[in-house]
């Protein structure tokens, strides 16, 4: 594995061998005082966002720095991008300055696919507009696999805004592959045309889709589309698409609850099923195991490509 633009055409080897090598990472982070080796020493790595990220920017920072490699870190809005420096003129000039790999986060799809054309070094995809987000695809399977055991067989239901998101698109390829059956819920101007060619089934009723679902990740609302005529209202989406309490207590289901993050509260997901760590209840919060997940993984995609 040369570079990790997608999960699209991963085998399902590739995607168990990060999973297995995360695993282990996760268990040395459940240590009070988490100790690996650093493997990473001499090497660089380019953290090169061109849009705004808590989770994936840190989560990528610790992940190399417990591995022992060091750091640079790129922000677009105080880069000579805003004097009209090409993107390829800017991975030009960081691989002149010696750095062993990239992570590259871009609103603008294929950005990822295209820095690998252009450069020798690894490349990892941070999320590229709404093409894929392979790492927190990865996070999540790990989540789901810790929770059940396996992959293979689990019914998981993607809810909202698939049209829009490159953690869905991910997650379905990566999900898929490992053996999962999959289904996607929200409002059919939310869902991409063509969907159910992939085999993958299509609930427009919440109920029904929980009913189904032996998980759920929830993503999130982009609010930003709110007014672009792909809903009626916010209170009108959270009314019927919003996850909450009372709807899960109603069908007496429980399941496990992912989000990619940020959260909308109180849109998407209601306050008590973000946040509910333990039953009562017919829900459990993944959300902070998915944080931590998300070092893990992060470690394990830096070793794969930069230790081999």
């Amino acid at each position: 594995m040369k570079h990790l633009t997608g999960l699209y055409g991963l085998p399902a080897e590739s995607l168990h061998d990060i999973l297995d090598l995360a695993a282990g990472y996760r268990a040395g982070l459940r240590q009070e005082t988490p100790a690996f080796n650093p493997e990473l020493g001499n090497k660089r790595v380019a953290l090169v966002f061109f849009e705004n990220s808590t989770r994936t920017r840190f989560s990528f920072e610790l992940a190399a720095r417990h591995l022992g490699a060091g750091t640079l870190s790129f922000t677009a809005a105080s880069s000579s991008v805003s004097k009209g420096e090409t993107l390829s003129d800017t991975i030009r000039n960081l691989e002149a300055m010696q750095v062993d790999a990239f992570v590259l986060r871009h609103p603008s799809s294929g950005a990822a696919d295209f820095v690998s054309s252009i450069t020798e070094l690894p490349v990892v995809n941070a999320g590229d507009g709404t093409h894929e987000h392979p790492t927190q695809a990865l996070l999540d399977i790990l989540t789901l696999r810790e929770y059940f055991g396996r992959i293979a067989g689990i019914k998981v239901m993607i809810l909202g805004d698939v049209l829009h998101s490159r953690v869905a698109r991910s997650n379905i390829f990566g999900l898929r592959t490992l053996g999962a059956e999959i289904a996607v819920c929200g409002p059919a101007t939310l869902l991409p045309g063509g969907i159910g060619e992939m085999g993958i089934r299509i609930f427009t009723g919440l109920d029904e889709a929980i009913a189904w679902a032996d998980a759920a990740i929830v993503l999130r609302l982009q609010l930003e589309r709110a007014t672009g005529g792909f809903i009626p209202s916010l209170q009108e989406y959270s009314a019927s698409y919003g996850l909450t309490d009372e709807k899960l207590d109603r069908l007496r289901k429980h399941l496990p609850v992912l989000h990619p993050g940020p959260i909308n509260r109180e849109i998407e997901i209601s306050n008590h099923v973000a946040d509910r760590i333990q039953p009562p209840g017919y829900s459990s919060s993944m959300l902070m195991e998915q944080v931590t997940n998300g070092v893990a993984v992060r470690m394990a995609v830096l070793h794969r490509l930069l230790a081999g």
